[in-house]
């Protein structure tokens, strides 16, 4: 074969490789946009199946319920909240501070303030406090920052669980 069919093999082999490794990175991850207030950011770039820890903005498929539905019609997007605690932590509610006791990392540490939750949304609804107790293994309170996040603080949302994540923002698009 001449040196210029040999090239033309190999960059036939090297594109059908980098469509490859493309297709395999797009199956792994995706941009997920954010159109609420109850994060910093508007843009998440997203991987797939990873599992979230303390910290970690993670995006979740939210519980199918009234309210959910009322809010964010039958077939909500992906919702992208903040882990706040995770399985063998514990949260508690006083009044309407929400707290978390936190029991994985070993230290004996007073309950920190996670968030304070509302009586009714802007709407008027009455919005039920969220679970309180140890959170399962497996699962997860996600929160956010903002005052009127909609989250782990009512019980419309709860306890976040595996089965739920979509996947964790690994980089943040600005």
């Amino acid at each position: 074969m001449s040196g210029k069919r040999w090239f033309v093999v190999i960059g036939a082999l090297a594109a059908l490789a980098s469509v490859q490794a493309i297709d395999a990175f797009a199956r792994r991850h995706l941009v997920l946009i954010n159109r609420s207030p109850s994060l910093p950011n508007w843009a998440y770039f997203v991987e797939r199946g990873a599992t979230p820890v303390i910290g970690d903005v993670a995006f979740f498929v939210p519980p199918k319920n009234a309210l959910v539905a009322k809010h964010f019609g039958s077939a909500p997007a992906a919702f992208g909240k903040v882990v706040y605690a995770v399985g063998g932590d514990v949260i508690e509610h006083r009044g309407d501070q929400v707290l978390v006791h936190r029991t994985t990392d070993g230290v004996g540490r007073p309950a920190q303030l996670l968030s304070l939750r509302k009586r009714y949304s802007a709407r008027g609804e009455v919005l039920e406090a969220g679970p309180i107790g140890r959170v399962p293994d497996g699962c997860y309170y996600m929160g956010s920052p903002h005052k009127d996040g909609f989250d782990s603080r009512y019980a419309a949302i709860g306890f976040v669980c595996d089965r739920q994540i979509v996947g964790v923002a690994r980089r943040v698009i600005l």
